[in-house]
């Protein structure tokens, strides 16, 4: 049986509107904040900051260290720029490359190393650009561009000169990037402007649609909306940039409870036999934890079960894009079982205990 306060209580990953939430800011002056003295660039997409990456610093027809545990949206753009990418497992408590795989895979034609916060823990850029001199050999200077894909961490101040991030995965914006990059770049851009995608995007990002598309749509919505992404790099939509400054301000307000309604509910998962990434400056993008060992066949089962209590849950990345497992154990450990519980800046601690309650129900059933 469904809770009963659960009747009324919907619970999505994806970032959802509250009108009330929404304050206009000075957007540069605020930005400025974060990151100071850098180039910003809004993109139409993550995805195409990144595109933009690879031809300023001509990484076409060479090699990109990356971790094997990543979005599969990079396997197309690395086979348009002819880049083959060497793949780096993973650590199990922060899902973050292990460097000192780094050492053992590098060659002469590695340009460039793609370090991810993942789901918002932030990398140690400071100790791999400290140790990059004694990854390499023959002589070579540390001329190894470092790469931080932020997309899941607005929150977390680039270490390195390149950056970029996907705004609406932690913002009600409906789409969006945002490159970090050195100010004597010259980039013009194409605008873009409301679009179909768009409009589903706002629907997804109300609670009476989001659960509408979660109950029915999940099957067709994909399929609609990848014929919507644009093949090239592309500016940001005036109503996607709107909606990201105006949440903005109550998004830095909301930050501390944000992290502090997370430790409370990585630690109540764990008294369940989850196990968590590690919580050190985590600006928590996602909420997300493995589902116990002895669960690990039934992860999407809980997922599923999970829905019926009307928590939406995400598993991000559960299809690795490499295909080793024996090289890669640990990503494919993570992929088969990571769950990305719903953590909303407005939640409070009410919300945490109810969707715990829900797990536990489902967690019984096994």
């Amino acid at each position: 049986m469904v809770p009963s306060q659960s009747k009324t209580s919907m619970f999505f990953v994806h970032p959802q509107i509250k009108l009330n939430n929404f304050k206009k800011i000075n957007l540069a002056q605020k930005l400025e904040s974060y990151f100071p003295s850098k180039q910003l660039i809004f993109t139409d997409m993550g995805r195409s900051a990144f595109k933009i990456i690879i031809g300023k610093l001509n990484l076409q027809n060479s090699e990109i260290m990356m971790p094997a545990y990543i979005c599969d949206i990079f396997q197309p753009i690395l086979e348009k720029y002819n880049i083959k990418p060497i793949f780096l497992d993973i650590d199990l408590k922060t899902f973050h490359i292990k460097r000192e795989e780094i050492f053992r895979k590098i060659t002469p034609r590695t340009k460039a190393i793609l370090v991810c916060h993942t789901y918002g823990l932030p990398f140690d850029v400071d100790g791999l650009r400290s140790d990059l001199p004694s990854y390499l050999s023959g002589g070579r200077t540390s001329d190894i561009a470092i790469i931080e894909d932020c997309a899941h961490a607005f929150g977390v101040k680039p270490k390195s000169d390149i950056a970029f991030f996907s705004l609406y995965k932690q913002f009600p914006a409906l789409r969006g990037g945002l490159l970090v990059c050195p100010k004597d770049w010259q980039i013009s851009l194409p605008k873009t402007n409301f679009n179909f995608r768009d409009f589903i995007s706002l629907l997804n990002c109300l609670p009476f649609f989001a659960f509408i598309f979660k109950k029915f749509g999940n099957d067709i919505a994909p399929k609609m909306l990848r014929k919507e992404k644009l093949p090239e790099p592309a500016g940001l939509n005036k109503l996607s940039l709107a909606l990201f400054y105006y949440s903005l301000e109550d998004f830095e307000k909301s930050m501390q409870n944000r992290i502090k309604l997370a430790k409370f509910f990585q630690q109540e998962l764990q008294n369940l036999g989850f196990e968590v990434q590690e919580h050190e400056n985590n600006v928590f993008c996602y909420l997300s934890a493995l589902v116990p060992k002895n669960l690990e066949n039934k992860r999407d089962e809980i997922v599923a079960g999970l829905r019926r209590y009307r928590v939406f849950c995400t598993r991000i990345w559960h299809t690795p894009i490499v295909l080793s497992r024996e090289e890669f154990p640990n990503t494919f450990e993570v992929a088969k079982r990571i769950i990305n519980f719903p953590l909303q800046n407005y939640y409070a601690e009410k919300d945490i205990r109810t969707m715990l309650e829900s797990i536990k129900n489902v967690l019984c059933e096994f």
